[in-house]
C-alpha cells in the first residue's frame, strides 16, 4: 500500500533542494494563470459594462421612427418624413398586445439661457412615460403630469449636465430658464446616468411636454406629428408579438397596401441587446482561450524539467527501488512533485492576476471584473496540467530497472 504521507514529504524535500529549478519550472504556470485571470477579468468587465449600458437604454424596447424624406432624388434618412402622430401612439397603447408603456418623442437642438449663462443641448418633447421606458429617474422635483401635456404647459425636466452648466451649485427646481426665446419653469432634475456605451452624455438633455414642443418650441408644418414612438413591451416573451401588432396597426392607419413600402421603421432593441451581449460573451471566451495557451506552454515546460529530473535522479530512484520502493511509489512521488509545482504556480499566478486586474481597473483604462469562477477555473486547470504533463516523466521513472539505475553515472 502506498504511504502517501512519506511520499509527499519526500516530494517536498526534493523540490526544496532544487529551489531555483522549481521556481523556474513554475514560471510558465504563473504567467499562464495570471494571463487567464486578467483576460477573463477584462472580458467579464466589458460584458458587465455593456449590460449596464443596455439597461440604461431601457429593456424590452421598440423604437418606431418615421419614414425617410426624399429631396431632389436624395434620401434624407429615417425620421425626416413626418408620418407618425400622437394619435398613432394612443392607438398603439390601446390596441396592441403586450404593451406596457408608450411615449411619443420629438427632439431638436436648442440654446438654453439662465441669467448670463447659456448652453446648447438636445431638447426632447415627450410624455411622463418616456422616463419610465428609458430608465430615467427623477432626483428632485417631479415628472410630467397629464395637465402639462393637455395644456401645453411650459415646464422642463433637466439632466445633471445642464443643471451644472446653467445653475452651478444652485438648486434648479422652480427656476426659470429660456429654451430659445420661450421661458420654461424647471420642475424636475434627473438622477445622473453618465455616459452611454457610445460615449454620449446621457445627462446633457432637457425634456419638455410633447405638445409644448410642437406648438411653442419646434413648430411643424404637420400638426400632431412626432419623430419617434417608444414602446416598452411587458416582457421579452411578448415583444415580437407586440412588434407584429404595431406593424399591422400602423399599416392600417396609414393606408399602406401590401405592395407599398412602409412609411415607418420598427427597431427591436431587445434583439440588438441580446446580439451585443452574445458578442461580448464570445469575446470573453476567446480572450480566456488565448490566455490558456500560456498554461499549456507552462505544462510542457513542467514535463521537460521533470524529464530532466528523472535523468538526474536515476541513481536516487535505483536506491529507493532497491530498498523496497515499488514502481507505484516512484510514480506517485513524481506526480506529486509535478502537481505541487503547478498548484504553487497557480496560486502565485492568481495573486498576480488579481493584482494586475485591480491596477487596470484603477487606471480607468477599461472596466474589469474578477470572478470567483475564473480563479477556481485557473487553479483547477493548473492542477490538472501538473498531473497531465507530469504523468509521462513519472511513468518513465517508475519503469527504471533498479540494477541499471544503480549503475547509472
Amino acid at each position: 500500500m502506498i504511504d502517501f504521507k512519506s511520499t509527499l514529504k519526500m516530494a517536498i524535500v526534493s523540490l526544496k533542494i532544487n529551489k531555483m529549478r522549481s521556481m523556474l519550472t513554475s514560471l510558465g504556470i504563473i504567467i499562464g494563470v495570471s494571463a487567464v485571470i486578467i483576460m477573463l477579468a477584462v472580458g467579464s468587465g466589458a460584458s458587465r459594462k455593456i449590460a449596464k449600458d443596455m439597461e440604461s437604454m431601457g429593456s424590452n424596447l421598440l423604437m418606431i421612427r418615421s419614414a425617410s424624406a426624399t429631396s431632389g432624388g436624395v434620401r434624407m434618412g429615417f425620421g425626416t418624413k413626418p408620418s407618425l402622430t400622437l394619435k398613432d401612439a394612443e392607438a398603439i397603447e390601446k390596441n396592441c398586445r403586450g404593451v406596457l408603456a408608450v411615449a411619443p418623442y420629438s427632439s431638436g437642438t436648442s440654446q438654453l439661457t439662465y441669467g448670463n449663462q447659456n448652453w446648447s443641448t438636445s431638447v426632447g418633447g415627450t410624455t411622463a412615460s418616456y422616463l419610465f421606458i428609458r430608465n430615467y429617474e427623477v432626483l428632485s422635483g417631479r415628472n410630467f403630469i397629464p395637465e402639462d401635456i393637455k395644456n401645453n404647459t411650459k415646464v422642463a425636466i433637466i439632466g445633471n449636465t445642464v443643471a451644472t452648466e446653467l445653475f452651478g451649485d444652485m438648486d434648479p427646481i422652480n427656476k426659470t430658464m429660456r429654451i430659445g426665446n420661450v421661458p420654461f419653469k424647471i420642475v424636475g432634475l434627473l438622477k445622473t446616468k453618465g455616459q452611454s456605451g457610445m460615449g454620449m452624455d446621457q445627462d446633457d438633455l432637457v425634456f419638455i411636454p410633447i405638445t409644448t414642443a410642437q406648438k411653442k418650441v419646434f413648430g411643424t408644418s404637420f400638426p400632431g406629428t412626432v419623430n419617434m414612438i417608444n414602446v416598452k413591451a411587458q416582457n421579452s416573451d411578448v415583444i415580437n408579438t407586440t412588434q407584429e401588432d404595431i406593424s399591422e396597426l400602423l399599416k392600417t392607419r396609414h393606408h399602406i397596401g401590401k405592395t407599398q413600402d412602409d412609411d415607418f421603421e420598427i427597431r427591436n432593441l431587445a434583439e440588438m441587446q441580446e446580439t451585443i451581449k452574445s458578442s461580448a460573451k464570445t469575446m470573453s471566451i476567446l480572450l480566456g482561450a488565448i490566455a490558456s495557451v500560456s498554461l499549456l506552454v507552462g505544462g510542457i515546460g513542467i514535463m521537460n524539467i521533470m524529464l530532466v529530473s528523472v535523468t538526474e535522479r536515476t541513481k536516487e530512484i535505483g536506491i529507493r527501488m532497491a530498498i523496497g520502493a515499488k514502481a507505484s511509489d516512484i510514480r506517485i512521488q513524481f506526480l506529486i512533485e509535478s502537481f505541487l509545482l503547478s498548484v504553487a504556480g497557480g496560486v502565485i499566478g492568481v495573486l498576480i492576476g488579481v493584482l494586475g486586474a485591480k491596477i487596470v481597473d484603477l487606471t480607468g483604462a477599461m472596466s474589469v471584473a474578477v470572478s470567483g469562477g475564473s480563479i477556481a477555473l485557473s487553479l483547477g486547470f493548473s492542477g490538472a496540467i501538473g498531473v497531465l504533463f507530469g504523468y509521462y516523466p513519472a511513468y518513465k521513472a517508475s519503469l527504471l530497472n533498479p540494477i541499471d539505475a544503480l549503475r547509472y553515472e
